[in-house]
């Protein structure tokens, strides 16, 4: 067994690019300011080919306002934002010195370079095979952002790219704990991103009926629980951490934010795109980090839920919490974020894993918005109206990530008081 089997893992740095701020500061004031990140798309393609959903929750802060003109040619967007994501987190993290083959990358992505590969496939179609990037197949694939990011980074300990779907950064986090325990390197940049907001999987997700249609109201589409919540609001973003054994974050001096106690991971085996509808999965991946971080039921806290907005899901992940804790379901205080958010894919489970390690510093869980008419199905204790206070004391928070085909994910963090 390795001698850092059972050793902590904690976090000391952050950083993102969402629909709710251009870093983790201003994204975290604008989620308790309750305020919706769901705008009107202005693109001219979304008159082009009558898009059925003609908004989503882009990005406050442009890549273009953040990078320089050769790194946004040479990048499709989901590696720009995981860019902007690990140039933050990395500062955050107080820029540490470390052997290059001592730092490891995980960046995980549902969709990757779908606007490159679109633009390739046209200039190929419209202009022939000459005209075609010589970059576009390095920039379309997967790993393009953790490969981005390594290079930024110098980092040789290990690139890594988890894909599944919508649990896909919170998969790339729940890696770090095992490159880090295994000893293969001091420190993990870990995390997602996502640039899917391009006309074909906007189609493709509206023809599945997985997107809110609500047009005439953007900001009030994406609204989990609610009797009336009609599908998801698709959203873009990047958000990583910057992971290192409690040891070594103390030996340096390092701010730390929380501690990543463990980590669940399951599949439903159930359908392609619906979640298995008793919670059976979900249910398995929060069992799991509850058991492998020796975790006392009691001491959870707060939940951020995947809570997509989404009819089946949300009924199915209810079911879940109160599968896998029991009476404890009971005393945990649920944030539903992509209410305001909205859906980041494979960027969400990262991103949501921020929220829950601020919640916990702070000791602030943030409110829902538009919970108008709470489902009868759901029994969960949901904030709305303002954040609520969390007890003090080492409690620990859960970050539930569900991605179609099946994929669950449930991260445990706890403060460090």
């Amino acid at each position: 067994m390795s001698p850092h089997r059972d050793q902590r893992i904690v976090v000391t740095g952050l950083g993102a690019t969402t629909p709710l701020g251009g870093d983790v500061p201003t994204t975290w004031d604008a989620l308790l300011a309750g305020r919706s990140g769901a705008r009107p798309l202005d693109q001219p393609w979304v008159q082009e080919y009558n898009l059925p959903v003609t908004f989503a929750a882009t990005l406050t802060t442009p890549a273009s306002q953040l990078l320089s003109k050769v790194e946004q040619r040479r990048q499709d967007p989901c590696a720009q934002y995981a860019i902007i994501a690990a140039r933050e987190a990395w500062a955050d993290a107080g820029s540490p010195e470390i052997e290059p083959e001592r730092l490891a990358v995980s960046v995980g992505t549902g969709v990757g370079g779908v606007s490159t590969l679109i633009d390739a496939w046209e200039a190929l179609r419209t202009k022939g095979p000459r005209r075609v990037f010589p970059l576009s197949v390095p920039m379309l694939l997967v790993n393009s952002p953790t490969a981005m990011v390594s290079l930024e980074l110098n980092a040789r300990a290990g690139g890594h790219t988890p894909v599944s779907a919508c649990a896909s950064g919170a998969e790339a986090i729940a890696s770090a704990i095992e490159i880090l325990r295994s000893d293969r390197a001091d420190m993990v940049v870990a995390g997602g991103t996502e640039a899917a907001i391009h006309p074909l999987p906007i189609a493709g997700f509206a023809a599945m009926q997985a997107l809110s249609t609500r047009n005439e109201e953007p900001e009030r589409a994406s609204r989990p629980y609610d009797v009336d919540r009609d599908g998801f609001l698709i959203a873009e973003g990047a958000a990583l951490l910057v992971l290192e054994r409690y040891e070594d974050a103390v030996a340096r001096g390092a701010t730390i934010y929380a501690e990543l106690v463990s980590a669940g991971v399951s599949s439903d085996a159930h359908h392609i795109a619906a979640p298995e509808p008793e919670g059976v999965g979900a249910a398995a991946a929060m069992r799991q980090a509850i058991q492998t971080g020796d975790i006392d039921p009691a001491d959870i806290v707060h939940l951020n839920a995947h809570a997509t907005s989404t009819p089946a899901g949300d009924i199915a992940e209810s079911k879940a919490v109160h599968s896998a804790l029991g009476e404890a379901a009971e005393q945990v205080t649920v944030s539903a974020t992509k209410s305001m958010t909205g859906h980041l894919l494979g960027a969400a489970g990262a991103l949501e894993a921020i929220f829950t390690i601020r919640a916990l510093q702070e000791r602030l869980a943030p409110a829902q918005i538009n919970l108008d008419n709470p489902d009868p199905q759901i029994n969960l204790d949901i904030v709305t109206g303002s954040a609520r206070e969390l007890p003090s004391g080492d409690i620990v928070g859960l970050d539930n990530s569900f991605g179609f085909g099946g994929h669950n994910v449930t991260l445990a963090f706890r403060a460090l008081s």
